[in-house]
């Protein structure tokens, strides 16, 4: 009796279509080892586009866009991504960098001017606590207000109004982000000078990928979820339903339908 090592007559039970799906932190490693370059790459581009200073807004929204494809698992020329988001949401996202600028230039001159002082009167102190407290909701704000501008068709007032709810709505996502990102910078000022070449490499991508990861479930959760269940569709960002008998691939003799980018929603004000 003859064995055929490879019978391609015969059916077989073809792959899943989609598989169970990973815990987040396996999946959040998975996605990184697999981009690791491309978000290197990124964070380059990412610096070149932020010459001069004010275009940080712009850029940052192009990053947060590239960045929202990766945790996406889609598709992404990312140069191609990147150039396009930055025209495309360069009047918001102008807007809301040039604040952010002036905000993070405020902050660090507070910084080295409480650290600097030699006695500080205790009224001074509950001061500083409060406003080290308003910067970190601040802080927090922005895990949304980017990835509203490039993901959402929502107004400033709205995407801000948005974004100071989620602060409070994901608090264990929202908390798991700052202790990230406040890690990170803590490790940037502590080997300064030195760190400053590296941020031309590494730590602003890396930022954003944890950043998007961790923050982007709630905003599917309470804004763009509710668009399509209001409208009685499912969110195509939202894996599909495991199906054991169907196949990844299927010969469909000519009868499958042309793909259409899907449009951003235009989102809704969280009430």
């Amino acid at each position: 009796m003859a064995i055929k090592l490879f019978d391609y007559n015969s059916a077989g039970k073809g792959v899943a279509k989609h598989g169970p799906q990973k815990k987040p932190f396996f999946k959040f490693f998975e996605i990184f080892g697999r981009k690791f370059w491309k978000l290197i790459e990124l964070n380059m581009i990412f610096v070149l586009f932020c010459i001069p200073v004010v275009t940080f807004g712009p850029a940052m929204a192009a990053m947060t866009h590239v960045v929202r494809k990766f945790t996406l698992e889609q598709p992404c020329f990312l140069f191609e991504e990147f150039y396009t988001a930055f025209k495309k949401n360069f009047k918001q996202s102008f807007l809301i960098g040039i604040v952010d600028v002036i905000c993070i230039a405020s902050l660090i001159i507070v910084f080295n001017a409480y650290f600097i002082a030699q006695s500080i009167p205790t009224e001074n102190f509950v001061m500083m606590c409060l406003f080290f407290g308003a910067g970190a909701i601040v802080l927090m704000m922005h895990f949304y207000i980017y990835v509203e501008i490039v993901a959402l068709n929502l107004s400033v007032k709205s995407i801000l109004k948005n974004a100071m709810l989620l602060v409070f709505l994901g608090v264990k996502n929202n908390f798991l982000a700052l202790v990230i990102n406040l890690a990170l910078i803590t490790v940037i000022v502590m080997f300064l000078p030195f760190s400053a070449l590296i941020m031309i490499f590494i730590p602003l991508s890396w930022m954003c990928f944890a950043t998007i990861f961790v923050c982007y479930p709630v905003v599917q959760k309470y804004i763009v979820n509710p668009y399509y269940e209001e409208r009685g569709e499912r969110n195509p960002e939202l894996p599909e339903e495991v199906d054991g008998s169907e196949a990844l691939f299927v010969d469909r003799g000519g009868t499958e339908e042309v793909v259409k980018s899907v449009p951003k929603p235009h989102g809704k004000v969280i009430k």
